[in-house]
C-alpha cells in the first residue's frame, strides 16, 4: 500500500522518515519539521489503519513493513534516516531487520520495542471501546489525563488535524480501532534481535513513563556497542511535545548538525 505522506522542509535535503505512534498520526511531526528540521526533506507517513492511509487488514509487522519499503521506493528513497516513537520506534526495528539497505541511521523516541502481555492487553481492551467525542474539549481532557505533561497547545493541533465530524455529530479520530487493537497484539510479539540492527542508533526514553524496560536497554547497548547513543529525557511517553528540546537535540546529533 502506498501510505500518506506529510512533507516538509528542503525538497533537496537528505531525506528524514517519521513514524508514528498507535492511533496516531504523521502530523506529530510538524513542529519538530517546521521549527528545527528545516534544512532536511521530512517525510512522515500515517500507517495503515490511520489517518488519510488505507484501513484495509492485514494490521501485521510484515505488512506494515511491505507498506513503508513500497511507499519509501515509490519516493525515490534508496535509503533514508528514519525516526519512529513508540509503534513508528518497533517498525524502525523492523524495517532495519527486513531492508536493512533502506535505514541509513535509526532514531527510537520511547520506543515499543516490546509491550508486556498484560499491558497489550489492556491497551487493545481500552482501544475497543471506539472513543468518540461530543466536543474537541473532551478530547482534549482526555489526553491531558493521560498525557499532564504534554503542551495544550500541541494537543489542540492533533485535535484540529485527527479529529473528525461524524453524522451523528460526534468526534472521532481518523483512526481504524480494529488496526489499533491488532497492533497491540502485535507489540506484545519478541523485536528483531538486536544484531539485526546495522545502522547508527539513537534510543531516547522517557524512564518516568517506563515502557522501555532496563533490559532491553542493556541487550541493545551490549549488541550495538558504540553505534548506540542512549538519552534519557523528562516527561512521559509523547516525547515529541513533552521533550521537545532534547528530542531535537538528540535528532540533530544523531543526523549530523552540518548534514
Amino acid at each position: 500500500m502506498l501510505l500518506s505522506v506529510y512533507e516538509w522542509g528542503d525538497p533537496r535535503g537528505e531525506p528524514l522518515v517519521c513514524l508514528h505512534g498507535v492511533t496516531g498520526y504523521a502530523g506529530v511531526y510538524q513542529r519538530l519539521a517546521q521549527e528545527r528540521w528545516r534544512k532536511r526533506r521530512v517525510l512522515a507517513f500515517d500507517l495503515r489503519g490511520h489517518g488519510r492511509s488505507g484501513w484495509e487488514p492485514p494490521w501485521t509487522f510484515a505488512t506494515h513493513v511491505a507498506d513503508l519499503t513500497e511507499t519509501a521506493t515509490a519516493l525515490g528513497l534508496s535509503a533514508a534516516d528514519w525516526v519512529g516513537h513508540s509503534f513508528g520506534g518497533r517498525l524502525v526495528l523492523e524495517l532495519a531487520s527486513a531492508q536493512p539497505q533502506l535505514v541509513r541511521r535509526a532514531g527510537l523516541l520511547d520506543p515499543a520495542i516490546q509491550v508486556l502481555p498484560q499491558v497489550a492487553l489492556d491497551a487493545a481492551e481500552f482501544e475497543r471501546r471506539e472513543p468518540a467525542y461530543r466536543r474537541a474539549e473532551d478530547y482534549l481532557q482526555e489526553r491531558l489525563l493521560m498525557y499532564p505533561d504534554s503542551p495544550r497547545a500541541a494537543i489542540e493541533h492533533e485535535a484540529a488535524h485527527h479529529l473528525e465530524l461524524q453524522r451523528d455529530g460526534s468526534l472521532r479520530r481518523r483512526t481504524c480501532q480494529a488496526a489499533a487493537v491488532s497492533i497491540y497484539g502485535e507489540l506484545a510479539s519478541a523485536a528483531p534481535p538486536p544484531s539485526t540492527l546495522a545502522a547508527e542508533t539513537l534510543l531516547l526514553y522517557a524512564p518516568a513513563y517506563g515502557l522501555v524496560q532496563t533490559g532491553q536497554i542493556e541487550t541493545y547497548r551490549a549488541a550495538l556497542g558504540d553505534r548506540l547513543r542512549i538519552v534519557e529525557v523528562p516527561g512521559m511517553h509523547m516525547v515529541q511535545w513533552e521533550a521537545f528540546e532534547e528530542v531535537a537535540a538528540a535528532v540533530d546529533q544523531l543526523l549530523g548538525a552540518s548534514d
